[in-house]
Parts: C-alpha cells; sequence; structure tokens
C-alpha cells in the first residue's frame, strides 16, 4: 500500500501577519515567530491529514529558525517569487498556499496550487 504524500502548505508570512493590525510591524520577525509557534501548536485549521508545514519569511524577519511540525525558508529576494519557485519545485505533490495576495494566488493557481486566505493560518480573535 502506497502512503500518502502530506499536503505541503506553504504560508506567506509577510502576508499572514499583516492581515491583522497588532503592532506586527514594530518587530516583523518576532511576529513571524508567534505564527510559526501557533502553526506548530495548532497545524492548519481544516487539514487534518499529514501536513507539511512549510513558513516563508523575508526582509527582517529572515533567519527565523525552524521549529518541530514548522519548517521555515527564508527568501533570498522577493518572498513572492521564492513561493512561487516552491511551488513548481513540488511536481505533482499537493500544494496550498496561503497568502491574500492576489497576484500571487493566481501565479501558484498556474502552477496547481490550491489557495486559502491568511485566516487559514491565523484564525480571527473574533471567529465564533
Amino acid at each position: 500500500m502506497e502512503e500518502a504524500v502530506p499536503l505541503l502548505v506553504i504560508v506567506d508570512a509577510a502576508n499572514v501577519v499583516g492581515s491583522v493590525p497588532d503592532g506586527w510591524w514594530r518587530d516583523r520577525r518576532g511576529a513571524a515567530e508567534r505564527l510559526r509557534d501557533r502553526l506548530a501548536a495548532q497545524g492548519v485549521p481544516g487539514h487534518e491529514g499529514p501536513v507539511d508545514i512549510l513558513l516563508v519569511v523575508e526582509g527582517a524577519a529572515r533567519g527565523v529558525e525552524p521549529v518541530p511540525g514548522v519548517r521555515v525558508a527564508s527568501a533570498p529576494g522577493s518572498g513572492d517569487d521564492h513561493m512561487v519557485a516552491l511551488v513548481a519545485e513540488a511536481g505533482d505533490r499537493p500544494v496550498l498556499v496561503v497568502t491574500a495576495d492576489r497576484e500571487l494566488r493566481r501565479r501558484v493557481r498556474e502552477l496547481g496550487a490550491d489557495v486559502a486566505g491568511p485566516r487559514t493560518a491565523r484564525p480571527s480573535p473574533h471567529r465564533d
């Protein structure tokens, strides 16, 4: 019996942390680390099967370390371009990209990835 390949969930850290005005701009790296830790503890809501979470960071958040359950990729340049390259490298593997960026969503869909908004990785504190 063939083992299922885990869903690759690529999280646009800058876009997700920027989706809530909670002061993230004062400490971009700290905000990315809090997101990483929340993903490690809670996973990706709605995806109970095996998932491989990859948090893509850029700019001031580069250098965030991975933790068990969440890998981290520091984009060498544009985070969007790096995420598109990661989707292309995934080949036939199922991929979900978490971002609200319209252009990024278009680009990764063209490569066969599914997309979801920031709430997928950062549930709203007002959600019932």
